[in-house]
């Protein structure tokens, strides 16, 4: 498995890593998917407090025992649950960040985070109070860098002026090619990596996903996006399969360290890494991908 650096940080991950947000609860599933993911290489896990009320990260705490020098952790933190309320309430604020990062390690088991992301993020949020909190857990040496995961333009501008962050994770895929038009050369210009979220387009881009594409999908129509799939579907070359032909588009742009499509199963843990064996895309496959896409565009949060 090809390892790229993240950013400007000391840690190189596999550029196919495993999103365990959809690993479900069931302890013996969770942890052969992860097993199987690190046997074939992969380094990179990504999970946060949100996913199953902290249940995620004790299963990535628990498929690590005995492996943490070989994977590269990381965790979100910022949606806060509070006692009593249904739901989660935003919070950036330091003293928070401060508190969640050692409930966040507990469960993992570790004594520190390879990376620690700011899940989500606003342009009215204390933004200089949050970038502090994250560089005072560097300095105790409860994480290691940080980054952001967002969509929001305005916050990514914001993250990449005034902090240090070495990461950001943003969707991005042949169907979802808004950080093509400012995120992508922004962060790369600051030596920032994406971290690829959702290449499969949930689902869509896989060969079993033709009912997926009944529905619409971001500025895609219910009416147009089968006829897209099918013609994405005629454009896989070099005998890729279309989920290999999909995340090795993501992995394309210089500006990406590592896709993170997400298993529910072995089988599709498989699938996914089957990608890291495929050829990577000519430019002349890429420009033929494009001349069949959309270049959407991130229209609020600017």
């Amino acid at each position: 498995m090809k390892k790229n650096r993240l950013g400007q940080s000391d840690l190189f991950v596999s550029e196919i890593g495993l999103g365990c947000m959809s690993l479900g609860t069931e302890e013996a599933h969770a942890v052969r998917i992860i097993h199987e993911a690190l046997d074939a290489g992969v380094n990179f896990l990504d999970t946060a407090d949100l996913y199953d009320a902290g249940r995620n990260e004790e299963l990535v705490g628990l498929a690590i025992r005995g492996r943490r020098s070989e994977v590269i952790v990381a965790t979100k933190v910022g949606n806060r649950r509070i006692p009593g309320r249904e739901g989660w309430v935003w919070d950036p604020s330091k003293a928070y960040i401060k508190q969640a990062v050692r409930d966040s390690l507990r469960r993992l088991g570790t004594d520190y985070i390879d990376l620690y992301q700011l899940h989500g993020g606003t342009i009215d949020d204390p933004i200089d109070e949050t970038i502090e909190a994250f560089e005072e857990l560097k300095r105790e040496g409860l994480i290691r860098h940080y980054g952001i995961s967002s969509i929001r333009p305005n916050v990514i501008r914001e993250y990449a002026r005034r902090s240090n962050i070495v990461s950001l994770m943003s969707q991005y895929s042949m169907l979802d090619r808004r950080p093509e038009e400012e995120t992508l050369r922004l962060i790369e210009g600051r030596g920032i990596s994406l971290i690829a979220r959702g290449p499969l387009a949930g689902g869509i881009l896989t060969e079993g996903g033709a009912a997926k594409a009944e529905r619409d999908y971001l500025d895609y129509s219910r009416e147009e996006l089968p006829e897209v799939r099918r013609r994405l579907l005629e454009l896989c070359g070099n005998g890729r399969t279309l989920v290999q032909t999909a995340i090795r588009y993501a992995l394309a742009d210089p500006a990406v360290a590592t896709v993170i499509p997400g298993a529910s199963s072995l089988e599709q843990l498989r699938l996914n890494l089957s990608a890291a064996s495929a050829p990577p895309l000519a430019e002349e496959e890429l420009a033929a991908i494009r001349a069949v896409t959309r270049a959407n565009r991130y229209e609020q949060h600017r």
